[in-house]
This record gives C-alpha cells, structure tokens and sequence, in this order.
C-alpha cells in the first residue's frame, strides 16, 4: 500500500552504480530501510537528488509498505524541513551527527512511536536555529532527554543528601555506589539541572566549560551502555568533543 509519512534520514549506503540504500525513521512505521533508485544520476535538468539523504535531513515521504518486507521503496521524497544552517555549520554538524548516531544505536524496533519522531524532529529545527551557547549544550540535552522514551531515565530526585548519580541504577542516592559507574560533585548537580530543561532555548542558561561537557558526556555513553545492548561506543563523540573545544 502507498503511505504518506515525514521521515528523518539517519543512515545512507551507495547501492549500485546509481542508487541508494537508506535507513530512515519515519512518524508512521518507525524505522525502516529503503531503496532509492538512480538518485545518483546527474541529468540535463541538474545534479542528482542523492543531497536530499544527508543524516539528519527531515523529508516528507510518499511511501510502499509490506509489513513482510525488510526492504521497501520511496515513491516520492522531498524537503520536509529546509534548515538554515544545520548542514554548513562545523559545530551544528558535529552535533546532529552525534544525535543520529545514538538514534542509529538505540532506535531498533520498526514500531511507530509518533512522540518519539516529534522530540526528534523537534530537537533537530532548534538545533538548527539554536545559538552558540544553546549549540555547546544540545548534545548533553538530547542524550538525556531521549532515554525517557526508552523507558530507563534518569530519575531528577538531586538534592544534598543524595550526591551521587549511580549510571547502573539511574538514579541520585545517598552512599557511594561499589561499581565505578557514577557521577559525583558538580556533575550530579549539572545532570540534574539538565534533566529540569523543558525547552532547548533553556540550555543558555547552563554555563559548561569544555571539560566538564566532556566528563558528562563520556558518562551519558556509559549510561547508555549499560542499558541498551550491543550499543558499543559513539563513534562521532571523539569528533564532537574536539570540535565543542
């Protein structure tokens, strides 16, 4: 059956000499991977529409869908959202690329979850406008504002007397945890005001150096691995990290 439905790109494979294999979450059917035929291919119209499958790009999608298939097919596909400075921006890039990763690793069900595509369709078009102190904060905010969709967030119980934040329990307690996987001090404080951040234009007010950006998202890596299999490490972190610098 033919589906119109928004869909946000997170993964794109050459395929062929032409074509394009793409792994796109989309508000109706949830993750799903599709052949794009000669998108590739360079015409005396112009150049190819292969740019519309950048990670991160937000389409509007008419769509074929067999539940029993695991490859379907794109009918039509053009810009849902034409961002401003997302695709050009150094640091922008670094963090949407950061955010595709951890979706690529934690999106694995081909389930429609229409909250879920919101937040992110969301968070993508504030990044892209966000400003430079909104930008240096955005990759802590999504990582920890995405895992209440997973249903293993954090729980925002800080206070003096629970210091510590245990990543293996995700939770603020009372006594040193016996494991190593815990934040402490300042980055339990900081955690915690990041979890009371509602709005993306909110983060300005959170003033982080780069170490402490670091320290905290090394952390949020770990959380996730502990709590989502096979997840491994981010690969875009080490590029992110320098850039934020």
């Amino acid at each position: 059956m033919i589906h119109s439905t928004k869909g946000i790109v997170l993964r794109t494979v050459k395929y062929g000499d032409t074509s394009l294999i793409v792994t796109i979450y989309t508000e109706l059917f949830g993750i799903q991977s599709y052949l794009v035929n000669g998108v590739r291919i360079s015409t005396k119209k112009g150049p190819g529409k292969a740019n519309l499958f950048q990670p991160a790009a937000i389409l509007d999608l008419v769509v074929y869908h067999h539940e029993l298939k695991n490859l379907q097919r794109i009918k039509e596909f053009k810009w849902g959202t034409i961002y401003q400075h997302l695709f050009f921006n150094v640091v922008k890039n670094s963090v949407a690329l950061f955010m595709v990763e951890l979706l690529q690793k934690t999106l694995k069900q081909p389930e429609a979850n229409p909250d879920l595509f919101h937040f992110i369709e969301d968070a993508f078009m504030h990044l892209d406008v966000a400003d430079e102190h909104v930008t240096g904060n955005f990759a802590l905010f999504f990582a920890l504002h995405l895992t209440s969709f997973y249903g293993f967030r954090f729980s925002d119980d800080y206070t003096e007397a629970t210091p510590f934040l245990d990543l293996q329990e995700g939770e603020f307690v009372h006594d040193h945890p016996i494991h190593p996987y815990f934040l402490q001090g300042q980055y339990s404080f900081i955690t915690s005001q990041l979890l009371k951040v509602m709005q993306p234009h909110e983060l300005k007010e959170i003033r982080l150096n780069q170490e402490t950006r670091r320290i905290l998202l090394q952390a949020y890596q770990t959380f996730y691995a502990l709590h989502v299999a096979d997840f491994g490490v981010l690969k875009t972190l080490p590029v992110l990290q320098e850039v934020l610098s």
